[in-house]
């Protein structure tokens, strides 16, 4: 019974630090490093739900780092067409 608190409180902690994280944190111009810091929440949110369930957890966190990914890769590209420097 203690595993699934010790899972559930990591995970709430992971995706607050990681959100503010990736919100506040320091002004990182490479996509690389956004990207990482983005994959934080997620771990979080999957060990979340690793508390409800193994396969909710793992379905989420690839939608997770999918998305995230998909909308950072295109962030990028459309700031390298209008001329920006990363």
């Amino acid at each position: 019974m203690l595993d699934l608190y010790i899972w559930f409180y990591t995970g709430c902690a992971l995706v607050i630090i990681g959100c503010l994280g990736t919100v506040i944190g320091p002004g990182v111009k490479d996509p690389i490093i956004r990207t990482l810091n983005t994959e934080i929440p997620a771990v979080g949110v999957s060990m979340i739900f690793l508390t409800y369930n193994d396969t909710i957890a793992l379905l989420t966190y690839i939608a997770a780092t999918v998305l995230i990914t998909m909308v950072l890769l295109r962030a990028v590209v459309r700031l390298e067409e209008m001329g920006a420097e990363l």
